[in-house]
């Protein structure tokens, strides 16, 4: 085959993806400056095979793809499975933990403890499990290396975006590009003083990303700003998404904060080869 052939089966093989992830639901990240060859999406609850209270929307079958929320295992699996059928290789998500630790692809598997996974392989994804907390879609300028992270307020203050933007600077990678993805808006984000101190205690420039409500002695947390905080002071500018509440749209997105008993979406970055 010539390169001329090659580059029209790769271009066909992308649009027919595309073409699923449209049946599929998935949301496309709105990402300016993201490298031509990088993809990068989010799963929403709908157009899967789970039930209640793992479905979709007004009573359908759902999208959920954690198998560790008490889902049927049959169902996860067929989610999967349809999600796969549009990712140029199946999905690794490893066992999320709060914690800050990042891992490569290499070698990684669903029984692995990690809250971040990068890469620098083509066709090889990356993927996070949410709902509610915060994920990260990031990679460098050049489409080389790229990380999905899983930032809840655990992670995001001990430091998990800062451990998955040092293992892409170690590995090599140059200027760096950030996609927020569907979290809980500040809004709908109720905290204590726990979480409050967690960061402005430790963190310069957080304190700002909090409000106080004196009828309810309780802050509301904008996970948002306190990631675009961090990823300031790792001198990545280059910052967009946010602007999907979890919470507040049930139509698209499980909520735990919501539901308690739900599902999870998957957030994914990948290169085409």
């Amino acid at each position: 085959m010539s390169i001329g052939s090659n580059t029209k089966a790769s271009a066909a093989t992308d649009s027919a993806r595309a073409r699923l992830a449209s049946e599929l639901g998935l949301i496309a990240a709105d990402w300016p400056d993201r490298p031509e060859k990088i993809r990068a999406y989010v799963s929403t609850r709908n157009m899967g095979c789970s039930e209640a209270p793992y479905g979709g929307w007004h009573g359908q079958l759902g999208l959920n793809l954690g198998a560790h929320v008490g889902d049927v295992l049959s169902d996860v699996q067929a989610n999967r499975a349809k999600l796969n059928g549009v990712l140029p290789q199946p999905v690794i998500f490893p066992t999320q933990c709060h914690g800050i630790l990042c891992v490569s692809t290499l070698g990684l598997e669903e029984k692995t403890q990690a809250d971040a996974v990068w890469t620098n392989q083509p066709a090889t994804v990356c993927g996070v499990l949410t709902a509610d907390c915060l994920p990260l879609l990031i990679c460098s300028l050049d489409g080389q290396y790229m990380a999905a992270v899983h930032a809840g307020w655990r992670g995001l203050a001990a430091g998990v975006v800062a451990s998955a933007v040092q293992a892409l600077r170690t590995a090599g990678a140059g200027e760096l590009t950030v996609w927020l993805g569907p979290a809980i808006s500040q809004a709908a984000f109720e905290v204590g003083d726990d979480v409050f101190h967690a960061f402005t205690d430790n963190i310069p420039g957080t304190q700002a990303c909090f409000r106080y409500e004196s009828s309810r002695q309780k802050y509301f947390a904008d996970i948002f700003g306190l990631a675009r905080v961090m990823l300031a002071q790792l001198d990545v500018q280059r910052v967009y998404g946010g602007d999907f509440c979890t919470y507040n749209d049930p139509e698209n997105f499980y909520s735990f904060r919501r539901e308690h008993s739900t599902g999870r979406m998957a957030s994914l970055i990948w290169r085409e080869a």
